[in-house]
């Protein structure tokens, strides 16, 4: 009876104590812009707690004694804080904090194992401190990731990643601010992404992920994905003047609509205009023009619920130089910036609208929506193989849709303590619909003659998918992250060339799961083991053709990793991975015609070192190699054509504090194969940049060169069969694309 009377004491106790207990809440702003800051790093000095803010800016500590608390807060490129916060007896102290931008200082850099599943790197000072002349150059800066240019400068870049050649993205998912940029069964070919569309100065920072290891990333996932942000408000308005070699001139401009009583109101808006000129180094003028217009509302419908509204136009017109061959070169019938077929080129277009809905309810849920809208065009003219098909009137081909793209993303969160660990449940829901009318693939003549039309239809392609996600904090060091998501896939094409107009369906659904473990044995070292299933899927007019058969294409990858500061002043990324995919059938859009391909299988290594050499001077350096296969094929019959298997960009980058910046970059890609038998190669490239800035209160002027050495390089290249007019008989070899020469331009940027 006693020991029941003081069990029942120490449980009341204990109950009393608890009701007593305090807590903080806190909310993030950005000091320039008033703006919250998502994923700052909130930890609770010798608590052993952390924490990291939502997308309102917000963060929150429960259970706490009354005492005196200190609370660091910390993000690339803010300045470190720390507050000190005073918890009452059954009180929840609010802390509302400003955080300054600051210099990156890598012995601030904490390794953390809250939250280890979202870790990134990429901030707007990387993207100040590189030579950039489009968006699409901001890719380079994901770690192993390549781009090359192949038909002038208004076409979607070629992208290599991981021992893919990914084409213009059909294994990885490009997207701005949660809004697709990969064009599913496009006129050029499945997954291109043209991100032109997009002003770089407005680029906030970059997230990225290799591999398809995240339950809200789902179509192209398979070499990995990556999202621009885009700045939700200007801390200043701007004017931006640049000149170059090639005739080549760009004006950019923004203008902050609301200024201080908007910042004062937690709100911002703005619009921005880009307009680039350029008749390039090819002897045959580019005559390119880019436009691109943009706007942003950024603000509250509530206290607890975020708004932000996008609406951005984009246009463009070019002439190239296309892909010349070899001989043609080296017997001295062209020059190496020469074109056998001087009359290619295109236009496209693209006008977006994109509205964001962030709320957190009392109850700490978080909610999401998203809606999009896109209408798209495009048209181009090529000519890869010149005479081999028609000796008379040349092979060149157009490609050519107009779309109307619009969707959906919708999620719920919510963060809770089940006894000492943290959970963090998603829950979302992603809806996408492409309507393509008279997607078009013809050969023509000049540009202007249509001589034999090879496909004509329209393509309706819908995805709807759900998805669950957890994260566990099981303890301060160890985390667990796994998800599940369900892609269901309708497709429809109206063959317009049929008689009468045939039209065909066909539909799949695929579950791709995925598990993940982090442990953070302190701030300096952390291990991972990332694995999952993704996926591709093929083209609308591949997957009707074959009946349905294989529209979804598993892929299976994992990494393991570690992420190490073995100084305060080195960052270290590296990872072992492996990925393993099936059959597919890929829709070749120069061609018109459906071409499988077998499983195959990628193994490697990435490296990545991140080195604060002084106080202003900083360091790094990406190595990634792979392995790529086919499966099933010969031994030596077994190469996967122009996949990279070794690849390393670095440099140094200075940043002072008498406003001068700048960095010395490079980027190498050793010798590939070309074909499936290595018997054709594609050679190898080392290119060095240069950027220059000194920066103060009202103006910056910058000088960015590329191609420092001027290197006679080979952007693109291809083991292409072609007949050039006098040749009676077709050459099968390496087709290239010269890339840029010794190239300097100046810019003068005003602030006001």
């Amino acid at each position: 009876m006693h020991k029941l009377l003081l069990i029942s004491l120490f449980v009341l106790a204990g109950f009393s104590a608890y009701a007593h207990l305090g807590g903080i809440s806190g909310t993030v702003y950005d000091q320039a812009t008033h703006l919250p800051v998502k994923n700052v790093n909130v930890i609770l000095s010798n608590q052993g707690k952390s924490a990291v803010t939502n997308e309102l800016g917000q963060y929150r500590f429960d259970g706490l004694v009354a005492s005196m608390y200190k609370v660091e807060l910390s993000h690339l490129s803010f300045k470190t804080q720390v507050i000190e916060v005073t918890v009452k007896d059954d009180e929840t102290t609010f802390a509302k904090t400003l955080l300054a931008t600051a210099d990156v200082e890598l012995s601030e850099v904490v390794i953390s194992s809250h939250r280890a599943h979202d870790q990134q790197l990429i901030s707007n000072l990387d993207i100040r401190l590189r030579p950039i002349t489009n968006s699409q150059e901001i890719l380079r800066m994901v770690p192993g990731l390549f781009i090359g240019q192949h038909a002038g400068g208004g076409k979607a870049e070629q992208i290599f990643l991981r021992g893919f050649d990914l084409d213009h993205g059909t294994d990885i998912r490009l997207t701005v601010d949660g809004m697709p940029v990969n064009m599913v069964s496009h006129a050029h070919g499945q997954g291109y992404a043209d991100l032109h569309f997009v002003i770089p100065e407005l680029v906030q920072g970059v997230d990225f992920k290799k591999g398809p290891y995240h339950a809200d990333k789902g179509n192209f996932t398979t070499a990995g994905w990556v999202d621009f942000r885009t700045k939700d408000a200007l801390d200043k308005s701007f004017v931006k003047l640049e000149a170059g070699q090639y005739d080549s001139y760009r004006a950019v401009a923004g203008i902050d609509l609301l200024g201080k009583k908007g910042r004062d109101k937690n709100q911002s808006a703005y619009i921005a205009s880009e307009y680039s000129f350029t008749n390039s180094y090819f002897d045959n003028p580019q005559d390119f023009n880019r436009l691109n217009v943009v706007g942003r509302y950024h603000g509250h419908v509530s206290p607890n619920t975020n708004l932000k509204l996008t609406g951005s136009t984009f246009w463009s017109k070019w002439n190239h130089s296309g892909q010349i061959p070899d001989r043609a070169y080296e017997s001295g019938q062209i020059g190496f910036f020469g074109s056998i077929d001087p009359s290619e080129g295109g236009e496209t277009s693209r006008t977006n609208f994109n509205a964001e809905f962030v709320t957190v309810t009392a109850k700490n849920y978080v909610i999401k929506n998203q809606a999009f809208f896109s209408n798209y065009n495009f048209e181009l003219y090529s000519n890869f193989t010149f005479f081999l098909e028609d000796s008379l009137n040349g092979d060149q081909i157009r490609q050519k849709e107009k779309r109307n793209l619009f969707g959906y993303n919708g999620s719920i969160s919510k963060e809770t303590y089940i006894g000492k660990t943290n959970w963090t449940t998603t829950v979302g829901v992603q809806y996408r619909h492409d309507l393509t009318k008279r997607s078009e693939l013809s050969h023509t003549k000049n540009r202007t003659e249509t001589l034999v039309p090879y496909q004509l239809g329209n393509v309706n392609e819908l995805n709807a998918s759900l998805y669950a996600d957890e994260q566990v904090q099981v303890t301060d060091k160890f985390m667990v992250n796994a998800g599940v998501r369900l892609d269901y896939f309708r497709n429809q094409y109206e063959d317009l060339l049929a008689d009468p107009v045939n039209t065909r369906h066909a539909s799949d659904a695929i579950v791709s799961p995925k598990l993940n473990f982090y442990y953070t044995f302190n701030p300096r070292l952390q291990l991972y083991l990332n694995s999952g299933r993704g996926f591709h899927s093929n083209d609308t007019r591949v997957v009707v053709a074959q009946g349905g058969k294989q529209i979804l294409p598993g892929a299976y990858g994992s990494d393991f990793g570690m992420i190490f500061k073995p100084f305060p002043k080195m960052f270290i990324n590296a990872a072992v991975w492996y990925l393993w995919l099936q059959q597919e059938f890929v829709y070749v859009g120069d061609a018109g015609v459906i071409e499988p391909s077998g499983k195959s299988k990628r193994q490697g290594i990435d490296l990545s070192v991140r080195y604060q050499l002084t106080k202003t001077l900083y360091a790094d350096v990406d190595v990634s190699t792979a392995r790529p296969r086919a499966i099933g094929e010969m031994e030596g019959m077994n190469y996967l054509p122009l996949a990279p298997l070794l690849t390393s960009t670095g440099g140094l980058s200075l940043q002072m504090s008498n406003g001068l910046s700048g960095s010395l970059r490079y980027r190498y890609m050793a010798n590939r194969p070309a074909n499936e038998d290595n018997s054709i190669v594609a050679k190898g490239y080392f290119v060095g940049d240069m950027q220059l800035n000194y920066a103060r209160k009202n103006y910056n002027v910058g000088l960015s060169i590329q191609n420092l050495l001027n290197t006679k390089w080979k952007e693109t290249q291809f083991d292409t069969e072609s007949r050039l007019k006098n040749e009676s008989q077709p050459v099968e070899e390496i087709h290239f694309t010269p890339g840029t020469p010794f190239f300097a331009r100046l810019s003068l940027t005003l602030f006001f």
